[in-house]
């Protein structure tokens, strides 16, 4: 993990930690990079809705012109759009402006390459360097020879025919809730539903630049599950701010989360004979639950570390067909080579309409174990992490645990945060665990 750009991207606070100054840099670079490999070199940007978007969008396009390249801007956007149009229309690189489920005030920047996925760490590590002044300066174009932006709504509209192409049913009759989180889904994913046939119903939908994930979307899912209850939904969506994640509520308003959703479509996928390897690609978040479920049908199943990226790579070496994480990032590598919080939705939907039942019946297959996650905000994740006290905590908690549950304890990719997750066969037993974990972070000046 680089010193920038971690699991998901360059992300921090606006013009705090992630500046426009560096989004020019970056632009700037992007542009001087790939324009060695291509004189015509086309670089498309893609943002969500937070205010700060709109800075960075012009402050990246303008270091790609400034360097010779074409900026293409699809303007407010999702991160698989970007990774589709990418791969799909032979751009260069992509680059996606969004902090995903973060609050309003932070910003990110991920870079997307030619395949539809995340950068090259090899290439972010230069770039990294540029930041710090350690490469040589860049030359400027001059004349005829600098860069123009172009708007680029037809990249996504054709993106948003791509995902209408793809389910096998007609969604005509079903009643469908989505939760559009006031961010890139609000463009896309009512348009679609609607062609589809469903009846489709929309809340937070309405972006500002300042309400994007505020309690909406799939981090703040309640909301959407109180009003399936009360509007006699069949079904409903919530996405994230640039709507890679999806989760998922049944028609009784409980909650199916990525882990659910992954048992759900790979169980099908079996069925039909399209998983490959009959194996699904997980990350060391999803609950023991899953694999349980996993067991009993026969499905075999691989771990990587927190990270769509690290799913996909994982996909993408051994062939395999599909994978994602339990917060709903889902990669269905036939159609997409990142999480698709949309696409997912589809997929789901067409297995409900094929198997002729409902969400709910679906779903209970998966027994989930209770879990707890606790992000504890620390001034130096590294340290703590390293720290001997918080390692034999960590050691007790997992004797104690044995095979009745399991400890997860580790450092955002993204945030100055130190996460703890407990399973166990009873909520007591987690709250009890990440406590003392917790204490010890405290207790040793970690915590702020």
């Amino acid at each position: 993990m680089g010193k920038y750009f971690g699991t998901d991207g360059f992300r921090g606070e606006a013009n705090v930690t992630l500046t426009a100054d560096q989004a020019f840099k970056i632009g700037k670079y992007l542009g001087y990079y790939y324009r060695k490999k291509n004189k015509n070199c086309r670089i498309v940007i893609g943002k969500d809705t937070r205010r700060s978007s709109y800075m960075f969008e012009y402050a990246i396009a303008a270091g790609i012109t400034s360097t010779g390249a074409d900026a293409y801007l699809l303007h407010v956007t999702s991160t698989p759009s970007i990774s589709y149009v990418v791969r799909t229309e032979q751009f260069d690189v992509g680059v996606m402006i969004s902090a995903s489920h973060n609050v309003y005030s932070d910003n990110g920047i991920k870079l997307i390459n030619s395949n539809g996925e995340k950068l090259e760490e090899s290439i972010t590590d230069i770039i990294e360097d540029y930041l710090d002044g350690k490469l040589p300066e860049v030359p400027y174009a001059t004349k005829t020879e600098i860069g123009r932006t172009v708007d680029y709504f037809a990249g996504r509209n054709r993106y948003i025919g791509y995902l209408i192409s793809i389910p096998m049913n007609s969604f005509k009759g079903k009643k469908v809730a989505l939760d559009l989180a006031n961010g890139s889904a609000f463009q896309i994913a009512k348009s679609v539903f609607d062609a589809l046939g469903a009846e489709t119903y929309v809340i937070n939908n309405s972006p500002n630049g300042s309400n994007i994930n505020d309690n909406a979307g799939s981090t703040h899912i309640e909301g959407l599950q109180k009003y399936v209850i009360e509007n006699e939904m069949d079904i409903g969506f919530a996405y994230d701010g640039d709507a890679d994640r999806c989760m998922a509520v049944d028609e009784k308003g409980n909650v199916v989360d990525g882990d659910k959703i992954m048992y759900i479509c790979a169980k099908s996928m079996m069925e039909d004979g399209k998983l490959k390897k009959n194996t699904v690609v997980t990350t060391v978040m999803s609950n023991l639950g899953l694999y349980k479920a996993f067991d009993k049908i026969g499905i075999k199943y691989e771990k990587t570390a927190v990270g769509d990226k690290n799913v996909q790579s994982c996909i993408s070496e051994n062939d395999y067909s599909f994978g994602g994480e339990q917060s709903g990032h889902i990669i269905f590598s036939k159609y997409a080579n990142t999480g698709d919080g949309v696409l997912t939705s589809l997929k789901l939907m067409d297995v409900v309409i094929n198997k002729k039942t409902k969400l709910s019946e679906l779903a209970k297959e998966v027994e989930l174990y209770p879990q707890l996650l606790k992000n504890v905000k620390v001034n130096d994740k590294n340290k703590c992490m390293e720290d001997k006290d918080i390692l034999e905590i960590k050691e007790v908690v997992d004797n104690k645990l044995g095979n009745n549950g399991r400890l997860l304890l580790r450092a955002s990719g993204t945030e100055n945060v130190v996460r703890i997750m407990i399973e166990a066969d009873n909520i007591k037993t987690c709250k009890e665990y990440v406590k003392n974990i917790e204490d010890v972070i405290i207790k040793k000046g970690y915590a702020v």
